[in-house]
């Protein structure tokens, strides 16, 4: 699928190096998941409430026969496949929820939701994993162990993953042994996959500003606190933190992303309000970024005789790959696609991910699947109101995902 608004579907099975029979299997469903992908995609469902996203998939996989745990807090769900030889247990997980933001692609199955829109690529990695749970399915004569499919809510910025685990969902028998989960890149060349070991995505904060002074008439400042330039400086002061304080190989992204005060020419407000994000890619340079923003907001305003309060909001922590489960699933996709179907990525992305909560407890890697649009120019990266997936990679998807199971249940045995 091209990203152009047509029912056709076009396999490319020429980017295949090496025919398996889990990808021919892939291929054999991947009507089926583009269905379901396109079904999700056009009833977008935000947060941690999914009813009708969720009644999808269970409707998709009901005749498969796995064990269904569903979440008490939100609409996770967790199936389960049971092998036909004891061993131990791996979950794959795809994340659900869309995001607040409208979709302007004039697709035959855009959203129908005004303000919502897929354009994170959870829809695909729902039907991804749907999918690798009916490929998987008919082998489960073969299967040396269990795999849990783990439907995830809330993804974006509701700490789906952690509410279920809090939760207990994967506690006592039920805890899987290691973890995995694939994310779209609609700027990444059709059906390639990149990944890292060590940190993948960064930690995610937000914070909050408020600045008091004393305001007054506009024409006579030095009977007021102007808190507007003392916000401007703040916010030169901390894009200089970032250079003088944070280490170069340790780095972090801060940005100021809104600045609100007054209401017309000739008053000085009484107060200003800002916010902003902080990325980091490690634990140590997130905490000395987070002492900078407290001592540089505090001190500035103090120093123009002003008051600050802040507010740091602490967001996902950063997403760190197993080393070990890395090298495994980069040879996993060697195994399937050939040596040029795996690119190294060189740098964490500052994106981030609750799928590292489930990284800091198990073992695992995230690894990113590349689904560009044949006509390059149609290609927008995720989050764009104009994001659009060619629909022939999610065959890669599911056939990783199911090669990923059965070598590594097979290999842990």
């Amino acid at each position: 699928m091209n990203g152009r608004p047509s029912d056709e579907i076009v396999v490319d099975t020429g980017a295949a190096n090496v025919a398996t029979e889990l990808y021919d299997g892939a291929l054999g469903v991947l009507p089926r998941v583009i269905d379901l992908r396109r079904k999700i995609h056009a009833n977008p469902e935000l947060g941690n409430h999914l009813p009708e996203t969720t009644a999808a998939v269970l409707q998709d996989i009901e005749d498969l026969g796995l064990e269904v745990r569903a979440s008490t807090e939100t609409t996770s769900l967790v199936a389960t496949l049971h092998g036909a030889h004891p061993g131990p247990r791996i979950l794959l997980r795809g994340d659900m929820d869309a995001l607040p933001m409208p979709e302007d692609n004039d697709l035959i199955f855009a959203s129908r939701n005004a303000g919502r829109m897929h354009a994170c690529g959870h829809d695909t990695h729902t039907a991804m994993l749907a999918g690798a749970a009916r490929v998987l399915s008919e082998r489960r004569g073969e299967l040396h162990g269990s795999v849990d499919f783990f439907f995830q809510t809330g993804e974006e910025g509701h700490f789906g993953a952690k509410v279920v685990m809090d939760e207990g969902l994967f506690d006592g028998p039920n805890e899987p042994a290691a973890v995995f989960a694939l994310h779209i890149s609609p700027l990444l060349e059709n059906g390639k996959f990149t990944g890292r070991a060590g940190p993948v995505l960064a930690a995610a904060d937000f914070w909050e500003v408020e600045i008091r002074g004393r305001g007054g008439h506009a024409s006579m400042p030095h009977d007021c606190i102007d808190p507007i330039p003392v916000a401007c400086e703040i916010v030169q002061a901390l894009q200089h933190l970032v250079v003088s304080r944070i280490p170069a190989f340790d780095p972090v992204v801060l940005t100021t992303t809104k600045i609100e005060a007054g209401t017309t020419s000739n008053v000085i407000p009484e107060s200003v309000n800002m916010m902003g994000t902080l990325r980091s890619t490690s634990e140590k340079s997130r905490r000395k970024a987070h002492e900078g923003i407290e001592r540089v907001v505090t001190q500035i305003a103090r120093a123009h005789e002003l008051t600050a309060d802040l507010n740091m909001n602490l967001g996902y922590p950063v997403t760190v790959n197993d080393a070990g489960f890395t090298e495994f699933a980069a040879g996993t996709v060697r195994k399937l696609f050939g040596e040029n179907a795996y690119l190294p990525m060189p740098s964490p992305m500052m994106g981030a991910e609750d799928f590292s909560y489930m990284l800091e407890r198990w073992p695992g890697a995230m690894f990113f699947l590349g689904v560009r649009p044949d006509d390059a120019s149609l290609a927008a990266p995720c989050h764009s109101n104009r994001m659009m997936v060619n629909e022939s990679g999610m065959a890669h998807g599911v056939a990783l995902h199911a090669q990923i199971a059965v070598d590594w249940l097979k290999a842990n045995a």
